[in-house]
């Protein structure tokens, strides 16, 4: 479970009845796809013949610029996290984090939830023992790619959430 019992305005748009600006909205769909895309290659080694991942992230940009619908992220985004149903470790949580970038179009607080398992990711990717230092690195790039108009938006929401996210925000 990587979202709140109880949905934070802040992360719904204002003409839904929160106070998320379209353009934030596109920031945070952005900002999850650099996430999702920076581990990537974690499921593109093991499935390279798999393009829904990448799909997915291209989805989210393409949403970005008006290219496409929210549906059509959203869909695409469920297939990036079909592709990581058979798979286990890196290569999982690398899909489902596109995945999750991808359906940010749909809800914005899906942003964390592309975060988080991209720092599941590579944590799974490390050599033995060396989980949880490479999990601080990804969680310390992730956030030195936050633009400054989200910046506290995302750290707060770390904060809030990160016992549901597996803790991996204690970078």
């Amino acid at each position: 479970m990587i979202l709140p019992k109880v949905r934070d305005l802040r992360f719904v748009t204002i003409r839904r009845g929160g106070t998320l600006t379209d353009a934030d909205h596109r920031l945070l769909a952005l900002w999850a796809a650099s996430c999702a895309e920076h581990v990537l290659p974690l499921f593109e080694s093991v499935r390279p013949s798999d393009p829904r991942p990448r799909e997915a992230i291209e989805h989210a940009r393409a949403w970005v610029r008006g290219e496409v619908k929210m549906m059509a992220a959203r869909a695409a985004g469920g297939h990036a996290m079909g592709a990581a149903r058979d798979l286990r470790g890196a290569a999982r949580h690398a899909a489902y984090a596109a995945g999750q970038a991808a359906v940010v179009a749909h809800v914005a607080a899906h942003e964390l939830g592309a975060a988080a398992y991209a720092i599941k990711a590579a944590q799974a990717a490390a050599p033995a023992g060396q989980g949880e230092a490479a999990g601080r690195l990804e969680c310390r790039w992730q956030r030195d790619q936050l633009p400054e108009a989200i910046r506290e938006l995302v750290l707060d929401d770390q904060r809030l959430r990160n016992d549901i996210c597996w803790s991996v925000f204690d970078c």
